[in-house]
């Protein structure tokens, strides 16, 4: 892999703000002059209002308003990107029509369970070969989700050289579409045969067979790019930004996830703590029950802060952002954010 983009991967439970941090980013990395990509697979897509730029993004890379071209964003539909892989990789046309046609994959496959982290993976690697852009921002869903990107391109490696595949990738059904093992039983191979079909559905099986089967002349570049996209997360131009909030129940899942990318050799950049409360005596509370309720919010806010900053031990940087009235949707408003973001 020669492109040497850099990556920042924001991280976070959700609710706490990260698609805004991201975006806040973005702009940040835009204005300093770097061509600059911000990507999001979260199924919500809150990236498209936070940046203005609409569902127009599924379908390509679209520039940002009012960041002098440098800035561009991308919404990640998994199944799009799933069709871009078998008409880029399917060894010839035939292959191609025969995975696209088949059943299963244009029911089930776009839906799986762990395919968007994975098109996420393979998107992140086809943007990064690409080399159009100096640096990548990458917006995820929740941390279980953000986890899945993190070990799909293991989980990818380790399902293609898995037992499972070689068996069904095995000639269970003959041209017309009978099990080869029940058609010399005669009659009660055709019983055997009906009661498997209403037992698990003998149609679903011939299409995830004929599935996997015309899928197997891809398998080793999926194999290879996948360990690609896991030596790209570990690069030391690769960080990951974790999103939080000042209360005792964040902090646990905080600090596990830096501790999960440690473990898995990935490198934390920062902790953000996101939507702080200002601190009492500023003025703003209109009564002594909104002053004492505003002292009450700030004192627990300030003890998970301490909480926080004492179990990291000084080890990654601790960025501090205030509750703002609202969340911005204009680009002024990312850029002051970011404006903060950078001087904490």
């Amino acid at each position: 892999m020669t492109a040497q983009a850099e990556i920042r991967v924001v991280v976070g439970a959700g609710g706490v703000g990260k698609t805004t941090v991201a975006a806040a980013l973005a702009v940040a990395l835009a204005d300093a002059g770097h061509r600059t990509l911000v990507m999001t697979f979260d199924p919500s897509r809150r990236l498209k209002d936070t940046l203005g730029i609409g569902e127009r993004a599924l379908a390509d890379e679209v520039p940002v308003a009012h960041c002098g071209g440098r800035l561009h964003a991308s919404l990640l539909d998994a199944r799009q990107t799933f069709d871009g892989l078998i008409d880029r990789y399917a060894p010839d046309a035939a292959v191609r029509q025969r995975i696209l046609g088949n059943r299963y994959y244009r029911h089930l496959a776009g839906s799986l369970a762990g395919i968007l982290e994975y098109m996420a993976a393979e998107k992140l690697f086809e943007i990064v070969q690409a080399g159009s852009y100096e640096r990548l921002v990458l917006d995820t869903p929740p941390v279980s989700q953000a986890l899945d990107l993190l070990e799909a391109p293991e989980r990818i490696v380790r399902f293609l050289d898995s037992g499972a595949v070689q068996f069904a990738t095995r000639p269970w059904f003959d041209a017309a579409g009978r099990l080869k093992a029940t058609r010399r039983m005669g009659r009660l191979g055709r019983r055997l045969e009906d009661y498997l079909d209403g037992l698990v559905g003998l149609d679903l099986l011939r299409d995830l067979v004929e599935f996997f089967t015309a899928f197997k002349p891809l398998f080793e570049g999926f194999r290879a790019r996948a360990r690609e996209v896991g030596s790209l997360l570990r690069r030391p131009s690769t960080c990951f930004d974790l999103v939080t909030t000042a209360s005792e129940d964040r902090t646990h899942d905080t600090l596990f996830f830096a501790r999960r990318l440690r473990e898995s050799g990935l490198r934390l950049g920062s902790i953000a703590v996101n939507r702080l409360h200002p601190w009492p005596g500023s003025g703003a509370a209109g009564s002594p029950v909104l002053a004492r309720l505003a002292s009450a919010v700030a004192d627990r806010e300030r003890r998970a802060l301490a909480s926080v900053r004492e179990l990291l031990g000084g080890s990654v940087p601790l960025v501090t952002l205030p509750l703002l009235a609202e969340e911005p949707v204009a680009i002024a408003g990312l850029r002051e954010l970011a404006g903060r973001f950078e001087a904490s």
